[in-house]
This record gives C-alpha cells, sequence and structure tokens, in this order.
C-alpha cells in the first residue's frame, strides 16, 4: 500500500489486527527484512512496515534525510493510519529513528524494541566515510554501495551456508536508489547522540543483537541495556547485523516474549 505523508508517497505494509507494532528497516534495506516477523506476530498483532524515503518502493527525493525527518514520516504514517500509540521497533538506522521519534513523540511509544543498533552518534571519522559513501553511490551507484557493505553485514555462517540469503540481501542493497542512500547517509552523520536519553526511558525495551555483528556489537548492547532502566537484552546466536533474517527463530521468540509480557500485570 502507499500513502501520501509528509509531501511523498510512502510504501508500507499493514497486517494483522489490535495492538499495533512498527517496524522500521535499516540501510539501504527495506521493509522486507521483517517478514519473518510478519508472520510470527501478525495473528496476534497488527504489523507495520514502512519503507523508509529513499528505500525500497518509497519516494526518494533529495537529501539529507535526518533522523527527525524520517520520525516525522513515521508519525504522519501513524495518522494516516489513524493509530495513536505503537510498539515501536528499529534494527540498525531503524533504531537511529526509534531514538529521534522517541525524543519527539514519547506519548506515542508504548514500549521499544532495539535491534542491532547504537546510541552514540558518529565519530568524525564516521561521519566521514557517511559522505565518501554517499559520493561512492552517487558516482558509482547503488551496486557499489551493496559490494561495500555486504561483507560487514552478515555473519560468517550466514556467508557460508545461505546463498541465497546473502543474494537476496545484496540484491535489495544494490535496489535502493543511489539518490536515497546518499540522503540516508548524510542524515546519519547529522544524528545527535543518543545515550543521555537512555536513563530517562520510561516504557519497556527490548534489546536485540547478534552475536557476530560487527557493526553494532554486543559490547554496545550491553552498555545501552545496563543504561535503560528495566531493558532487556537478547543476543541472537548465529546472527550478524540483519539479525532479522539471520536467525529469524530466535528473533520472532524474543518478540512474542516481549510483547506477551507488556499485557501482563
Amino acid at each position: 500500500m502507499r500513502g501520501y505523508v509528509n509531501d511523498i508517497n510512502l510504501y508500507y505494509e499493514d497486517k494483522g489486527q489490535r495492538d499495533a507494532v512498527l517496524l522500521v528497516h535499516g540501510f539501504p534495506l527495506n521493509c522486507t527484512i521483517w517478514t519473518p516477523q510478519v508472520r510470527a506476530l501478525a495473528p496476534q498483532y497488527r504489523v507495520i512496515l514502512p519503507d523508509l524515503r529513499g528505500h525500497g518502493r518509497s519516494d526518494a527525493p533529495p537529501g539529507p534525510y535526518t533522523m527527525d525527518l524520517y520520525a516525522d514520516d513515521l508519525a504522519a504514517l501513524l495518522d494516516h493510519l489513524q493509530v495513536r500509540r505503537v510498539v515501536l521497533g528499529g534494527l540498525s538506522m531503524g533504531g537511529y529513528i526509534a531514538f529521534a521519534f522517541y525524543r519527539k513523540y514519547a506519548g506515542r511509544v508504548r514500549a521499544l524494541i532495539l535491534a542491532d543498533t547504537r546510541a552514540g552518534a558518529d565519530t568524525p571519522e564516521g561521519r566521514e566515510r557517511r559522505e565518501a559513501g554517499a559520493r561512492l553511490a552517487e558516482r558509482e551507484g547503488s551496486a557499489a554501495i551493496a559490494a561495500q557493505m555486504l561483507p560487514n553485514l552478515l555473519s560468517p555462517r550466514t556467508r557460508e551456508r545461505r546463498q541465497a540469503l546473502v543474494a537476496r540481501v545484496q540484491s535489495m542493497m544494490a535496489r535502493t536508489k543511489p539518490v536515497g542512500i546518499a540522503g540516508a547517509q548524510r542524515g546519519m552523520a547529522l544524528r545527535p547522540d543518543s545515550s543521555p536519553l537512555l536513563a530517562g526511558i520510561d516504557v519497556p525495551v527490548l534489546i536485540l543483537v547478534g552475536e557476530d555483528d560487527i557493526i553494532t556489537p554486543p559490547a554496545e548492547a550491553e552498555q545501552m541495556a545496563a543504561a535503560i532502566p528495566g531493558a532487556r537484552l537478547v543476543k541472537v546466536p548465529h546472527a550478524g547485523h540483519i539479525s532479522t533474517l539471520e536467525n529469524a527463530r530466535a528473533v520472532n521468540r524474543a518478540l512474542l516474549s516481549f510483547l506477551a509480557g507488556l499485557h501482563r500485570p
């Protein structure tokens, strides 16, 4: 489905009924990284999956796409769907967006799911790498970004044993428009440090991290969990940075347990 929100056409999927769970993908991917979770959650929950601006089947206007802009897109999508409050989940860049959404729209968040992400801002060197990546996409296209990123995204086990998944992830990245890649890279470089936010988060939080994630490693997830009151941390075995696809069964168990706990007194 597509909705005209915040001056762009945004593609989204909307499955199931009852309590809404909004799941936000990472860079430079699309909403299908959450497909295994839809199958698990939709019988009990309403699962909303957007393609972020610049990604998938959504519009790709010129950037930069700040995390606040992405958060505004999501708020407008929820308004379009007449959804007031959600459990908000984000993987990688989706986690950065979740922090921005919580800062701006905390009253709309019932709980947070932070998957393979970090709270900290980019270092100066990291911002330089973002700009280099944006220019590479503009100069050589999305396939160059896909080739550069792929070795770090997936665990060694996935790369060795699941060639179909490797090809799927590479194709997903290669289909992302160069303008969308550049807009997201420059937006991520501008994001603030969300670490000061952590101690004040007053909704339930689930943190997921692939045990083999080298982009946002388990040590960073442990630091976030220690800083957020009552946060639950789950390390996902045999998974790298895209844990939702690499070990969907473990991720689904963690999500179902966490969501069920929201209804307990």
